[in-house]
């Protein structure tokens, strides 16, 4: 007689609890008992490495095109003036490649401060999923050595010290993609207003001291600028498991 086997119908996992949202001694402890947690939870890790491999990419590449674009101008005018000498014309020309340098610097800068935000809130992410992985098996922690808080200080733990006074802060800022190609840009405005200069007056101290205090005060603008935008970007920052003491951050 034929045995007949009649398949059991396949036990459906229990739907993770999202009730309660605030609750997180209760609804947080169900939903990691969920067995589909930890793949959700990792294919998450995966996709925030991804997205901030590419913001990482895209923010060099943007300052590699700027120091190609300027490189190419300096080789271009190096040649006009072997040709045309350093006269009206071969200033004008410098003027107007110059001025696209500078956009093109600044489009540069802008984008990577993007990416540097966006990395922030990557980071920040993998954070909070470090903290559910420390929630799941709290006896791990011994083994991470990045935080498992999403505090802005815990979050900034990735890229070095974060006890710095505001001083060593911004000389720190100097070492950084965006701080060297903020540099930059303000070198060649520099170049370029005291090429103005030198058209308009054929004096070329003038024109060098014009472009020596251009070069201060852009980069002083630049710095009280970036310092607002963070103090901006500090202020949206809302972290749900911060480090015990963290303080808020205030904008």
């Amino acid at each position: 007689m034929e045995d007949r086997f009649v398949p059991a119908a396949p036990a459906e996992a229990r739907p993770i609890d999202t009730r309660g949202g605030d609750d997180r001694g209760g609804s947080s402890t169900l939903a990691m008992d969920d067995p589909r947690a930890l793949q959700i939870l990792t294919t998450e890790h995966w996709s925030l490495l991804t997205a901030r491999s590419l913001v990482y990419n895209e923010a060099f590449a943007r300052g590699g095109m700027f120091l190609t674009f300027l490189s190419a101008t300096l080789l271009v005018l190096g040649l006009i003036s072997t040709a045309t000498g350093f006269s009206d014309s071969f200033l004008s020309v410098a003027a107007i490649l110059l001025t696209l340098d500078l956009f093109i610097g600044l489009a540069s800068l802008g984008r990577i401060n993007g990416a540097s935000n966006e990395d922030i809130r990557y980071l920040q992410g993998m954070n909070r999923l470090r903290h559910a992985y420390h929630e799941m098996v709290p006896e791990l922690d011994r083994y991470f050595i990045t935080a498992h808080h999403d505090d802005m200080r815990s979050v900034l733990q990735h890229y070095g010290p974060t006890n710095m006074s505001e001083f060593r802060g911004i000389l720190h800022g100097f070492t950084t993609m965006p701080g060297m190609v903020a540099v930059i840009c303000s070198a060649v405005l520099a170049g370029l207003l005291a090429i103005v200069v030198l058209l308009a007056t054929h004096d070329p101290g003038v024109a060098g001291l014009a472009g020596l205090i251009s070069f201060i005060l852009s980069l002083v603008i630049g710095i009280v600028i970036s310092m607002r935008e963070i103090k901006r970007f500090l202020s949206s920052f809302e972290a749900l498991f911060p480090a015990p003491g963290a303080k808020p951050p205030t904008g």
